[in-house]
C-alpha cells in the first residue's frame, strides 16, 4: 500500500525516490553501543569473541586480537579487527597487540581481494567519541574495501548504501577464503 508522494514545505511533491532502511534505526538510536565504556558483556568487542563464529560475526581469531564483520558496513566487506582486551587508546596496547592488528590487517586486505576484488582499502581508527568512534571504550581498526565508482548518487545524494550481500553470507565465503589461503 502507497503512502502517497512525500510533500515539500509547500505542498508539492519533492521528486525523490527514497530507499527504506529500518534496520540502520538500531544503529542511530545507539542500541547496540555499550551504555558505559568499560569491559563485560555491554561492549560487543568484548562479546563477540566468546559467540559461535557465525553468531558473532568472526571471520579470523589470533592470538591477542581478531577480526570481525562491521554490524553496520560502509561497503560490502567491512571488517574490523580488534584487540580481545578491553583497551581504548591505540598507545596503550601491548607490542603483541601492535603486531598482530597489523598482520591481521594485511591478512584481511588479502583475503578481501580475492574475495571481493577490492581495487582498494580505506583503513583506520576512529580514536575516542569526538574522533567518531561509536563504541569508544574497546578499540577497533576499520578495514573498508574500496572499488572504482562506489561512491555513486545514492550514497552521496541519497545517504543509502546498498550490500550485494547478508552478513552472515560475506562472513562465510572470507572466513572460508581465510582458512583455505594459509
Amino acid at each position: 500500500m502507497s503512502e502517497g508522494p512525500v510533500l515539500d514545505h509547500g505542498g508539492m511533491p519533492d521528486r525523490w525516490q527514497r530507499l527504506w532502511t529500518p534496520h540502520r534505526e538500531a544503529y542511530l538510536r545507539g542500541e547496540s553501543r555499550p551504555a558505559h565504556d568499560g569491559p563485560g558483556d555491554e561492549c560487543p568487542f568484548c562479546r563477540a569473541p566468546g559467540m559461535a563464529e557465525g553468531e558473532g560475526l568472526v571471520v579470523a581469531r589470533g592470538d591477542v586480537a581478531y577480526v570481525v564483520m562491521n554490524l553496520y558496513p560502509y561497503n560490502a566487506g567491512h571488517l574490523l579487527v580488534c584487540p580481545y582486551r578491553h583497551v581504548a587508546d591505540y598507545t596503550e596496547l601491548d607490542p603483541a597487540e601492535v603486531a598482530e592488528i597489523g598482520a591481521l590487517t594485511q591478512r584481511s586486505m588479502e583475503v578481501l581481494r580475492l574475495v571481493t576484488r577490492a581495487q582498494g582499502f580505506n583503513i583506520g581508527i576512529n580514536q575516542g567519541k569526538v574522533g567518531g568512534a561509536g563504541i569508544a571504550g574497546h578499540l577497533h581498526q576499520h578495514i573498508v574495501p574500496r572499488w572504482g565508482g562506489d561512491t555513486n548518487f545514492l550514497p552521496v545524494v541519497g545517504h543509502t548504501k546498498t550490500m550485494p550481500q547478508l552478513l552472515d553470507e560475506t562472513r562465510a565465503l572470507l572466513a572460508e577464503a581465510w582458512a583455505a589461503s594459509k
